[in-house]
């Protein structure tokens, strides 16, 4: 008797596991593929619509409910949604939802199906609304730009002691390539990567700023064989970082807008464009500036305090709207805030009014040259937002491109469409 107990007990269990089994299948049963509607950007008077496929591929009749909810970029909640869905077998259809926001930004989207209770997320995604049109208004000191003159006048009086190495191993009589050392503020040593043609001439040159933490690269070359290209490591990374005595950059210094590790780094980006500016090979008409991520912010930076740049190609920059940027992702704002509580006597209120010396958004203004900015909607490194904080309070000739499906990069025909606007802005 016991064993025949066991064996009822284990159909008993069969059974129920094969309706689990079925349940799921129904669950599984349909198929969604969320549209790339606008590219995920939307414009007035259009508004923002999540359009869904739907599929039933079950063998027989398939129901759920389809839920959308929207919330800003700093999770605030802004709509909820539900469709009921009920499909014959091979059946399709489309759900769509069209909704307004409160405002110009960007939000986050979270598509997802009920069944008998059980949750499955379908995809999560962010889309933009009238990207041009986000504000995010100044909070500069009166002092701003006393503070960077007096930066820049330290820096002049540092002799540059350019020294340039050159590395046999990758010259040849078509192009030369050198490592170069010089000092900026503080008489710190900062270096880079520097090729030229071999040819003698006068040639349009791109100064590349890194990311942060990038390891060391040495300029490509095969995209634009006829310009110079500098790819600067600033102090404490790069080329540098073997002797850095910064520790974690972002959070170095924070007690004092003279001591924070930006403003030596953002003095490091003009002495680069002393160096380019300095040699014969260059014209000095046509000096171009890019970077991605804290690259990004260096090139906005190196154009607001130094108006030799013809045109710049900033890509998902980072370092602007500090207070907002912190809301939206942990990083860099924890690791800021965790070194603030270190620091006796220092509120957050005086660590935002430290940090809007060196904030994009805040010396956009100062920006004197076409700039093109790519930016990634997915991206949670730097986040749309902060790029259109900066972006939107530049008055120059100026285009971005907003890569709908990217996160924290930017795709291959990026770097055709940057190196056609710098042609476009040759002089």
């Amino acid at each position: 008797m016991k064993m025949k107990k066991s064996w009822v007990g284990l159909f008993i269990w069969c059974f129920s596991l094969s309706l689990f089994a079925q349940s799921n299948k129904e669950v599984e049963g349909l198929t969604y593929k969320v549209k790339q509607t606008n590219d995920w950007v939307f414009y007035s008077p259009q508004n923002p619509t999540i359009e869904v496929l739907v599929r039933n591929e079950h063998n027989v009749q398939a129901k759920a409910a389809l839920n959308l909810q929207v919330t800003t970029d700093d999770f605030k909640p802004v709509h909820k949604f539900a469709q009921s869905i009920s499909l014959n077998k091979g059946d399709s259809t489309e759900a769509d939802f069209s909704f307004s926001v409160p405002a110009p930004g960007f939000y986050r989207c979270t598509v997802s199906q009920e069944v008998n209770g059980i949750v499955k997320e379908i995809k999560k995604f962010n889309i933009g609304y009238e990207p041009e049109y986000i504000v995010s208004l100044p909070d500069n000191k009166p002092d701003l730009r006393k503070f960077w003159d007096e930066s820049l006048a330290e820096l002049a009086k540092v002799a540059p002691e350019y020294k340039l190495t050159l590395i046999p191993d990758s010259s040849n009589n078509v192009r030369k390539l050198y490592k170069v050392s010089m000092k900026s503020i503080g008489g710190v040593e900062i270096s880079g990567y520097y090729s030229t043609p071999a040819k003698k001439g006068k040639y349009p040159a791109i100064i590349s700023y890194m990311g942060y933490g990038s390891k060391p690269w040495v300029p490509k070359t095969n995209d634009n064989p006829d310009f110079v290209k500098f790819v600067l490591s600033v102090r404490g990374q790069g080329l540098q970082q073997p002797t850095n005595v910064y520790g974690d950059w972002i959070t170095y210094g924070i007690q004092s807008k003279e001591e924070f590790y930006y403003r030596g780094a953002f003095m490091d980006l003009v002495r680069a464009i002393d160096f380019v500016a300095s040699r014969p090979e260059v014209n000095t008409k046509n000096i171009f500036a890019e970077g991605g991520s804290q690259g990004g912010a260096f090139t906005l930076a190196a154009c607001a305090l130094d108006h030799r740049i013809a045109a710049a190609a900033p890509f998902i920059p980072f370092l602007s709207d500090y207070p907002d940027y912190f809301k939206i992702v942990h990083w860099p704002g924890d690791v800021v805030k965790a070194a603030l509580a270190k620091q006796s006597g220092m509120t957050e209120t005086q660590l935002y009014e430290m940090l809007s010396y060196f904030d994009i958004k805040n010396l956009a203004g100062w920006i004197k040259c076409p700039v093109i900015m790519a930016a990634g909607l997915q991206d949670e490194v730097c986040p749309p937002h902060t790029n259109f904080s900066g972006y939107n309070r530049i008055s120059t000739e100026k285009e971005y491109h907003i890569n709908p499906t990217y996160g924290h990069d930017v795709p291959p025909t990026w770097w055709n469409l940057r190196l056609d606007f710098f042609k476009k802005h040759m002089k």
